[in-house]
């Protein structure tokens, strides 16, 4: 039995023509043909065509070699690299634990003689 797909939502879709915008413009800018620049990714120009409309069934990979052609590859290394929530939610864990801890610790009566 076929899977149907995921619905995409709204904004998702508007960040997926976006970025197929983009990618259109820098292969104009760059005055690289539909024939020429779909021969240098492997795929058709029908595909090339989807790409930079924004379908959502175009595979990651076929991006990435779109961004490797147009010389904009390193870009991809920004995507998700500041990771400021997960370092919040990690900070506020750490923290949660310190203090548990502090509050464990300072609960326990010492059985060790202090030093006067």
């Amino acid at each position: 039995m076929k899977k149907s797909p995921l619905p995409t939502p709204p904004a998702f879709q508007r960040q997926l023509n976006a970025l197929g915008l983009r990618m259109r413009l820098a292969r104009e800018r760059r005055k690289l043909g539909t024939e020429l620049f779909a021969e240098r990714l492997g795929v058709s120009r029908e595909t090339l065509r989807r790409l930079e409309k924004g379908d959502p069934s175009i595979a990651m990979g076929t991006f990435l070699r779109a961004l490797r052609v147009l010389g904009l590859d390193r870009d991809i290394d920004s995507l998700a690299a500041d990771d400021e929530l997960g370092r919040k939610l990690q900070d506020i864990e750490l923290l949660g634990n310190r203090v548990r801890t502090k509050t464990h610790i300072s609960d326990e009566p010492s059985s060790a003689p202090k030093n006067q």
